[in-house]
């Protein structure tokens, strides 16, 4: 498998548009070894200053609207990348730090390397790499920290995997569709419906495939313009702000 580096050009985009950052540019004082969040005491500690930071009721809410912000900062540079430019990102947790800090009503946060070396598929075994690359995304990093949020929080895991899986949606149905040559496009299509019809269990470390699960075609509502994907779980969002407010597929504003 052959090692690449990013060019300028791509290395922009990840760094501008998904808050991908070079290890040693991490804040110190509001940053964490992604791995060290399987630690419950660790996790635990993390999750109660967030908790205040972010005026949330309790740690099950504030690690779902945490686990938001890291379904993003990990998803969307590592599914980019190997969508776009045919390049693999090492996001073991061993390699990641999280930057989570929250201040004035924002996440001011990011998602950082120690190791930015990307893999690039060889020739005729993409679709092996490809399986390699998910496999390190989900497997590899976001369904150990979903079992330790779940754990230490008391949080549902199907609420985790949702708040997973509408980023990868956003991600694959408003970001990437429409940009890009006639081949990226064959492999947008091919990439998506591979991660929400095709892919197994084991590449998501979960008991089933948790795209495939909250995929449905989307829909008009009373309450929206365009058609969406009004979601199965609520994320508790709304009980975090004051005065109230509702993600725009939240089940309970569409009921």
């Amino acid at each position: 498998m052959t090692v690449v580096a990013f060019n300028q050009a791509e290395w922009e985009v990840l760094h501008s548009q998904f808050l991908l950052k070079k290890g040693e540019a991490r804040n110190r004082e509001h940053a964490i070894r992604a791995i060290d969040l399987l630690v419950p005491q660790t996790c635990a500690k993390l999750l109660d200053s967030l908790t205040a930071a972010i005026g949330s009721p309790s740690r099950r809410i504030t690690a779902s609207l945490l686990s938001k912000r890291i379904a993003f900062l990990t998803t969307a540079p590592g599914l980019y990348a190997m969508t776009m430019y045919d390049k693999g990102l090492d996001l073991s947790l061993e390699n990641c730090h999280l930057e989570y800090h929250y201040a004035h009503k924002r996440w001011q946060s990011g998602m950082l390397l120690e190791n930015l070396a990307a893999t690039e598929p060889p020739k005729g075994c993409r679709a092996e790499w490809r399986r390699q690359v998910i496999a390190g995304i989900f497997a590899g990093n976001l369904s150990r920290l979903w079992q330790s949020l779940s754990s230490v929080a008391k949080v549902p895991l199907p609420i985790l995997w949702e708040n997973t899986a509408v980023r990868v949606y956003s991600l694959y149905e408003r970001h990437m569709t429409g940009s890009g040559y006639a081949c990226t496009q064959s492999r947008i299509r091919d990439d998506f419906n591979y991660l929400v019809r095709d892919a197994g269990p084991e590449i998501f470390g979960a008991a089933g495939n948790p795209l495939a699960e909250f995929f449905w075609p989307t829909q008009r509502t009373y309450h929206s313009a365009q058609p969406i994907r009004i979601r199965k779980t609520c994320c508790y969002y709304y009980k975090a702000t004051e005065p109230r407010e509702y993600c725009s597929v939240c089940p309970l504003h569409h009921r």
